[in-house]
């Protein structure tokens, strides 16, 4: 999908440098995708936290059961 963004060119300059990378389309699209991907994992966290989820096995079952 195309989209026409205002960004701050020093800011685009600052992302094309820590993603490494030339194109400016690219250092935006991996932004996005590692902001949602931080998104996710931060709800998942706050579920965990929360106690939304109910494992049957205790850490140390599951410690035994790596491989």
């Amino acid at each position: 999908m195309r989209i026409t963004v205002d960004i701050d060119a020093g800011l685009l300059e600052e992302l094309m440098a820590l993603v490494e990378v030339s194109e400016e389309s690219v250092a935006i699209a991996n932004a996005v995708i590692e902001y949602v991907k931080r998104r996710k994992a931060q709800e998942f966290g706050r579920l965990l936290r929360e106690g939304h989820f109910d494992y049957p096995l205790s850490n140390e079952e599951i410690e035994e059961q790596d491989i």
